[in-house]
């Protein structure tokens, strides 16, 4: 496909695209889906027009109707997606990968260092620029809102939440922003860990943390809970982040959640224990996660990296939870990006093309793709309280991204870096910051 460039102006059409049928908006039903006439390719694809008139979609009808004195761009049949939403990553964390690598690529390895360039590097200019970086890398991708985790032990508090509500002013009307506070299960029954809780609530952030199994994990669950439902604050976990089947902190939370008859939003993220256990005792745990009306967020690039990883030692399981059992239990799967070059994930790019490609291909994901674009689109968006993210319809924001690719086996064959992104109706600047610009954060170990 060739390449082209949007009209200048606020009032134009994008002629001849393919949207995925599951984007569309369903109050479209004054256009006879009949009349938007498929490709002939085994996907859900329909062939349209839009009308874009300043920052809003002003119309879609079936492909060939653009009026011919209309300004118009023909994208020769590429294919248009909403914008993505990423509702896990830990931007405090990114882009460490030269100062403190992964010695063995292990999650204990990546927890002790991480440790350490946190006590020693992360003040407010270090934290700020290395998660400023990552939102450059992400809205030039094509994300509209980013959920982060911020480690928030002790004195970590207060600086890592101030440059989050810096970038958090400085990104407004660009990307929704929230932050989780991210601490150890233990850290809530403590003086400090209220101190956390209130200044989370000041903040409108989202209480979080990291579950192990241990004799108190229902009593610190309890406390959590009690915090949160006190103030109002939805919950955003860590769970099972092994291949120890013993591992069940996913079913306690569930279990918790209905003790507390708790009615604010729960996602737990992870959840790689399942894929481990017994049919029957994995079932057991999604029963109750239907339940509870919980949100289970994968991160499929992260697990991938770190579980079963030994020495010289080809690695036999995925560490991936399992999406297509969740999914067939009908629980909202959200699939998100997690860390960024640093010692939990040496790579990435705060890419939602990229978390949605290589969870197709590790989850196998495919024949059919179905709606599984929904989970790096509506479904976190959703969860983020955007409820017109993942929809392209009338009347709703053009933003919107434009892959020179047909077909979803175009789409996920090639990374698609000359996509062109619209936000509010016009295109952006989608060069990325270069690596060079950290060069000065990024100083030897010793």
């Amino acid at each position: 496909m060739s390449s082209f460039s949007l009209p200048a102006g606020d009032r134009y059409w994008l002629a001849n695209a393919r949207i995925p049928l599951i984007f569309l908006d369903p109050s479209l039903d004054w256009i006879p889906l009949a009349r938007l006439s498929r490709p002939p390719l085994a996907e859900d694809l329909v062939a349209v027009d839009i009308e874009i008139r300043g920052a809003q979609i002003f119309s879609l009808q079936p492909a060939g109707q653009v009026p011919p004195a209309a300004v118009s761009v023909n994208v020769q049949k590429a294919l248009v997606w909403p914008c993505f939403v990423d509702a896990h990553t830990h931007l405090d964390k990114g882009h460490i990968w030269e100062r403190r690598p992964n010695p063995d690529g292990t999650f204990k390895q990546a927890l002790e260092v991480v440790s350490k360039d946190r006590e020693k590097y992360w003040d407010a200019e270090d934290v700020y620029r290395r998660m400023e970086f990552g939102l450059r890398c992400s809205y030039a991708h094509g994300t509209q809102a980013v959920r982060t985790h911020l480690d928030v032990f002790g004195e970590q508090a207060k600086i890592s939440t101030e440059v989050f509500k810096v970038l958090q002013h400085e990104w407004q009307g660009r990307l929704k922003l929230e932050a989780v506070s991210l601490v150890s299960l233990d850290y809530y029954q403590t003086p400090a860990g209220e101190k956390l809780a209130d200044l989370t609530a000041e903040t409108g952030g989202i209480l979080g943390g990291v579950l192990q199994m241990n004799p108190e994990l229902d009593q610190q669950l309890d406390r959590l809970f009690a915090l949160a439902k006190e103030r109002r604050l939805p919950l955003d976990l860590h769970t099972d982040e092994s291949l120890d089947p013993a591992e069940m902190t996913l079913r306690h939370v569930a279990m918790a959640k209905q003790r507390h008859s708790f009615d604010h939003p729960v996602a737990c993220a992870h959840c790689c224990s399942l894929s481990v256990q017994t049919p029957e005792v994995a079932a057991e745990t999604m029963g109750w996660v239907k339940a509870t009306e919980i949100t289970i967020i994968s991160l499929p690039m992260c697990n991938l990296y770190l579980q079963d990883r030994q020495p010289q030692r080809m690695p036999r399981y995925r560490g991936v939870t399992l999406l297509h059992e969740l999914k067939q239990w009908g629980i909202p799967v959200i699939l998100a990006s997690d860390n960024c070059r640093d010692p939990f994930f040496a790579y990435g790019d705060h890419d939602g093309l990229e978390v949605f490609t290589r969870s197709v291909r590790i989850g196998q994901l495919d024949r059919p793709i179905g709606d599984w674009p929904l989970a790096v689109t509506r479904l976190p968006g959703e969860l983020m309280g955007l409820p017109q993210s993942g929809r392209i319809g009338v009347d709703l924001s053009a933003d919107l991204i434009v892959f020179k690719a047909r077909s979803f086996n175009e789409l996920l064959a090639r990374p698609q870096s000359d996509r062109v992104v619209i936000r509010q109706g016009q295109a952006i600047d989608t060069t990325l910051p270069d690596y060079a610009e950290l060069d000065d954060l990024l100083t030897a170990l010793e």
